[in-house]
């Protein structure tokens, strides 16, 4: 794999790791509620679940490359397409305030938050389609697959790692300044405005 599509792949990953969606939001309510010690547990979860779902899609991926180039290529143009449609449906959601988590006022132990991060990983089936859309774009099917799987899913770990746990850090203080809608909007807007643009640079840069 070469450096640059690597460092690519990190760019992309960051803003999309980025996003306040189920996982990052559930990291941040835990962090608020519980402290990031034991959100810990929460985020351990949520990248069990993620892993799952990473092997499932990396599975049919290797499946895939290794029967037909042409056919990969018609994914790999189709999951730039997916990007923009995610990118465009991102920027168009209307903003949904921070709500308070329902375990906050239950039990928090370990293994129960644990199990919560792990379901809401999992409560997304679009995230198949996501990890299916977004690795072919950076795989040379010329190229020994393995390894570059073996690259890109671990770089996606430590770059959502760090970020569900900054969202657990600074959860007080990012809930205070998500409280405002038109923050909400523009976070919404940026993080479409990235997918958008990954997925038009990424069909160009495969065409070439």
């Amino acid at each position: 794999m070469l450096l640059k599509t690597w460092l690519l792949f990190v760019t992309t990953v960051f803003f999309i790791s980025a996003t306040p969606g189920p996982n990052m939001l559930l990291a941040m309510t835990h962090g608020i509620h519980h402290g990031v010690r034991r959100t810990v547990a929460t985020c351990l979860g949520l990248m069990c679940g993620l892993g799952l779902i990473m092997i499932c899609s990396v599975a049919g991926l290797g499946v895939l490359l290794a029967t037909s180039e042409k056919l990969f290529s018609i994914v790999k143009y189709a999951g730039a397409a997916y990007l923009v449609y995610l990118g465009i449906k991102t920027w168009r959601t209307m903003p949904q305030q921070l709500q308070e988590s329902p375990e906050s006022s239950g039990k928090h132990q370990p293994w129960t938050m644990f199990r919560t991060g792990f379901w809401v990983a999992l409560s997304n089936p679009k995230a198949f389609i996501f990890f299916a859309a977004l690795f072919p774009q950076f795989i040379d099917a010329k190229l020994s697959q393995g390894p570059q799987l073996a690259i890109l899913s671990a770089t996606f770990f430590v770059v959502e790692a760090c970020w569900q746990f900054a969202y657990a850090s600074g959860g007080a203080r990012l809930s205070g300044w998500l409280s405002s809608a038109r923050r909400l909007k523009l976070v919404n807007q940026v993080s479409g405005g990235a997918f958008v643009g990954a997925g038009v640079l990424l069909s160009a840069i495969s065409r070439s």
